[in-house]
């Protein structure tokens, strides 16, 4: 299976939605790439600019571990990012998983990616505006794995403020963490529980000397994630 991660980008991209997901990814051995419309350089809402590692025609469910969509003003002004909508719906077919935050569930809606799978979003509202068929299945969560069924990939939703749930879900999917390490890493980022932080350091250790990854639990300066 390949490790590599594909998070898409494009102007307007909400970047505060993606970070955990990535970084901790990153930190536990995935390779993160970015891919957008075109190889040209995006604009976040933040103000950041991102040059693109691909474009996503370039980009084939075969190539990737997952697709992360974010959140971006674009997915509710137009038709500029449907084309990634579309990549979702190939990328599940192929069954590889694909994980998407705030607007883009009402993309994914659009193009009736949740008729048939549970999800959530911001609310249940904003996604019955797209005109789904798929109120039936919106779950009021933080944050929602669907496991696909005969051969479809997973898919992940979340609605914006729930970032660290995301992350959540995509590094359980991925295998990052697992069972009681995952549920520290919870507990120590969405509630600020220092006492999840004895259980993410437990295991740390094991990262081999000389790696370039941080041990996991620890923050870029050596000292506990989060301080």
């Amino acid at each position: 299976m390949p490790r590599t991660v594909h998070l898409a980008v494009y102007d307007t991209f909400a970047d505060w939605e993606t970070g955990h997901a990535t970084a901790w990814l990153a930190r536990t051995g995935h390779e993160i790439r970015t891919v957008g419309p075109a190889t040209t350089p995006v604009t976040s809402i933040g103000g950041l600019r991102v040059t693109p590692d691909l474009a996503l025609d370039e980009l084939g469910p075969a190539d990737s571990a997952l697709l992360i969509l974010p959140g971006a003003d674009l997915w509710d002004t137009g038709e500029d990012l449907a084309p990634f909508a579309v990549a979702a719906r190939r990328f599940l077919d192929a069954g590889t998983p694909v994980a998407a935050i705030c607007g883009a569930t009402a993309g994914l809606a659009r193009e009736g990616l949740l008729d048939d799978r549970s999800h959530t979003s911001a609310v249940s509202f904003y996604l019955a505006a797209t005109g789904y068929k798929g109120a039936a299945h919106y779950v009021e969560t933080d944050a929602v794995t669907d496991r696909g069924a005969d051969g479809a990939g997973d898919l992940i939703t979340a609605g914006p403020t729930e970032p660290v749930a995301f992350a959540r879900e995509v590094l359980g999917r991925m295998g990052a963490f697992e069972g009681e390490r995952l549920d520290a890493w919870y507990r120590l980022f969405h509630d600020s529980d220092a006492a999840a932080y004895e259980t993410l350091q437990a295991d740390g250790e094991e990262a081999a000397d000389g790696d370039a990854r941080q041990p996991a639990g620890t923050a870029p300066d050596g000292g506990p994630a989060g301080s």
